[in-house]
């Protein structure tokens, strides 16, 4: 079609305008509508589809038979028209009847057009109605053509609103229950079982206004919302989410890829120009973007249009003045968050009695959020790419975390089943809950030491309720992550001292601050700069004594809040022994200086060390006379022993902790503590296993440190083991390894009446 053929854009918005302005009734204006289309465009046909009770109804047309007005109707899928509304995209088809969908109505006489390019009205993420426009030739529409139909559907979807003929089921979301029940897959992130109402962390702005009354006010806020949005982007650099190298750093990068292009400024300033808004502007260019990308079969552009879709919104929300979270607003009970990504602060903002579930986009086993996650008890499911296409706002969601799935939209029988589940967890949680108050012994006579890992204040005042010997493992890393800036000393003393006052005299063992690696802090410099390997890199122990102003500030924190209580204060991430030495020594000066001023001290100073990194292993004879305990890491030590990253999701399941080769190792290691007689004991992820637990008590440990959902079935596992036989049964094994290692010690612990549960 020749050029000037074509009104612009400009002249098809003004017409609209004119349009919604007038007070002519809905059906009236739609009739106008697509008369002005028709013209602008110079086709043959324009017609107008709205959902209406579930159906796409044929509203208003120029071209067709006006008697098939309100009478031609599409289910949703069924159809051109249905295709486009079900998977709310574009069709340009030359050839109409070469599409599998096409779907003939005698009634409308569209039986001499040929070509067609349909585009979705789109409503709250969802079509609610079809724009669409036939010649009788056959041609592809050029994207000039479809950019000025997708501007007239963001206007139809303001007109429709207004003018209250959005369908009453999509409104409720149920055109989308309609369909039936999602199931999708994930990550498993922090496992358990939630139900609530999805909410999003950040929802799409709803464009209310989409044509400009002051094009120069529209083009000033644009401008505004791009320096703020510049702005934003730029401090990420510098926040422990995206400091590093990775994931998040390649997401950063993107972001400033989109928010620096010129070519996308310049895109929604000429939509302005045309008449737009600027939140309508935005949204233009976003669809566009989107339309083109998804023609090009890359998975990795596929992955860069959720980095721009999530731009987009941000600029939305900015230009519009919509700039909180779900937290500000504030959730409903039992609400399931949807987030692209979290931070620590931002999941901390929530309020955890109200909510029950997380599910990301992204995700990594390794990020802190998870680990604030745990600490919280919310299950959470990570990599759901289409969260926000499966999941709508208000929709009842169904986390099993430990499955990783969710199910969106329940089936009563899916629902039957999952309380099913439910109420069984509920009544082994309840069995274990009686437990709290019995002691961990085993059925022939010998005491195992349980207590817990904690990281926030509150976790202390829970020790009672799961009956724990203490805190084995506080990871006092979480104040420095959650804080914008270096926490006080102050601040942080007053957190130790809170929670050993909680603990009521059980032993609390304060981990030093582990930061770094995929832990980042952006107001120390120097973390920002990406590291191939975080892990093996400048983290934990290595940091703290680089920078010995932090080192010194948390262990004369440390030391007040002890005052005339006993101290436990573990290092992490040891490699050789002089690290330790240096380590003590930070929190000795600091000692020497506190009663040189004659402050109360603490009674005592129980020093530690974590068994995290595999060399230490070889220097257990310099390392444990200076030692009072000695703490087994199994996370990190097990990715080192084999080399295999455990955020890695191919290699995550690859390597057992049951294998031979870590049960020997740690085997060797208790050895050595039992001889040197230095208590020794694990705060990993694998002693809250019960069948990794049973295990390791086999081959001579008898402290664990665990999450504290793990205690009652920990104890529970304890008190039906007969140690003797379980401490045979390893010798032999490892003398001689079974094929299966996991599954001969739950055959064995079967036939011993072992609770594995």
């Amino acid at each position: 079609m020749p050029e000037a053929s074509i009104a612009s854009a400009r002249e098809i918005l003004t017409g609209l305008h004119e349009v919604m302005a007038s007070r002519i009734g809905p059906q009236a204006k739609l009739n106008k509508v697509v008369k002005i289309v028709a013209e602008a465009m110079v086709s043959e046909v324009c017609s107008i589809y709205l959902l209406r009770d579930g159906v796409l109804e044929l509203y208003a047309t120029v071209g067709l038979n006006q008697s098939a007005v309100h009478v031609t109707k599409l289910a949703n899928g069924e159809g051109l028209v249905g295709t486009i509304a079900k998977n709310v995209e574009v069709l340009n088809l030359a050839e109409a009847a070469s599409h599998p969908e096409f779907a003939y109505r005698p009634e409308t006489g569209e039986e001499t057009f040929h070509s067609f390019a349909g585009v979705p009205i789109i409503r709250q993420e969802r079509a609610v109605g079809v724009l669409a426009v036939q010649h009788a030739e056959p041609r592809a529409y050029d994207d000039l053509e479809i950019e000025a139909l997708q501007t007239v559907a963001m206007v139809l979807s303001e007109l429709i609103a207004n003018a209250g003929l959005i369908d009453r089921r999509a409104k409720a979301g149920e055109a989308d229950r309609e369909a039936g029940m999602a199931r999708i897959k994930g990550l498993k992130l922090v496992v358990g079982m939630a139900r609530g109402t999805a909410v999003y962390h950040q929802p799409r702005i709803l464009i209310e206004h989409t044509v400009a009354e002051d094009i120069e006010a529209e083009r000033h806020r644009v401008y505004s919302a791009f320096r703020k949005m510049r702005e934003q982007i730029d401090t990420m650099t510098t926040q422990a989410e995206f400091g590093t190298a990775g994931e998040h750093y390649e997401v950063l990068e993107t972001y400033k890829m989109f928010a620096y292009d010129e070519g996308w400024s310049r895109r929604i300033n000429e939509s302005i120009d045309q008449g737009l808004t600027a939140e309508a502007a935005i949204e233009r260019v976003r669809q566009r973007m989107k339309r083109r990308m998804a023609e090009i079969d890359d998975p990795l552009l596929a992955e860069r249009m959720h980095d721009l879709d999530d731009l987009s919104n941000r600029l939305l929300r900015i230009v519009s003045g919509q700039l909180g979270t779900a937290a500000q607003a504030g959730l409903p009970h039992d609400a399931i968050l949807i987030a692209r990504n979290l931070g620590p602060a931002e999941l901390l903002e929530y309020d955890r009695r109200k909510l029950k579930g997380v599910i990301l986009q992204e995700g990594s086993l390794t990020a802190h959020v998870i680990i604030v996650a745990r600490a919280m008890g919310v299950p959470v499911i990570g990599r759901v790419a289409d969260a926000r296409q499966a999941i709508s706002e208000g929709d009842t969601v169904l986390i099993d975390g430990d499955e990783a799935v969710a199910f969106v939209r329940p089936t009563p029988a899916i629902e039957e089943a999952f309380n099913a589940k439910l109420e069984a967890g509920q009544k082994r949680r309840a069995a274990f809950a009686a437990l709290r108050d019995v002691p961990p012994v085993t059925s022939d006579g010998t005491r195992i030491t349980v207590m817990v890992n904690a990281g926030l204040r509150d976790d202390a005042a829970a020790l009672g309720a799961v009956g724990a010997d203490g805190i084995g493992l506080f990871r006092t890393e979480f104040q420095f992550l959650v804080s914008a800036t270096l926490p006080r000393r102050e601040s942080q003393q007053r957190l130790y001292r809170s929670v050993l006052d909680a603990a009521d005299g059980k032993p609390v063992v304060f981990r030093t601050v582990d930061v770094g690696g995929d832990k980042q802090l952006p107001y120390l410099h120097g973390l920002e700069e990406g590291e191939e390997n975080p892990a093996l890199g400048w983290r934990a122990l290595r940091l703290a004594l680089d920078r010995s102003t932090l080192m010194r500030a948390q262990s004369r924190a440390l030391l007040e809040a002890a005052a005339g209580r006993e101290l436990h204060v573990m290092f992490p991430m040891i490699s050789e022994p002089w690290e330790f030495d240096e380590a003590k020594r930070l929190v000795e000066e600091q000692r020497a200086w506190l009663a040189a001023r004659g402050k109360k001290l603490p009674t005592a100073i129980r020093y530690g060390a974590m068994m995290e990194v595999p060399a230490l292993a070889e220097a257990l004879d310099i390392l444990l006379p200076k030692i009072d305990f000695l703490s087994i890491g199994t996370n990190d030590l097990t990715q080192f022993l084999f080399a295999a990253d455990r955020s890695n999701p191919k290699l995550a399941e690859r390597y057992d902790w049951l294998s031979p080769a870590i049960l020997r190792f740690l085997r060797r290691i208790v050895r050595a503590c039992d001889e040197a007689e230095v208590a020794v004991g694990v705060c990993g992820e694998m002693g809250g296993r019960t069948l990794e637990c049973m295990a390791l008590i086999g081959i001579g440990l008898r402290r664990f440190s665990i999450t504290p959902v793990a205690v009652g079935p920990i104890k529970a596992m304890i008190r039906s083991l007969n140690l003797a036989a379980a401490t045979e049964l390893m010798e032999r094994m490892l003398e001689r390894p079974p094929d299966n290692m996991r599954a001969t010690l739950a055959e064995w612990a079967a036939k011993q009446n072992v609770s594995l549960s």
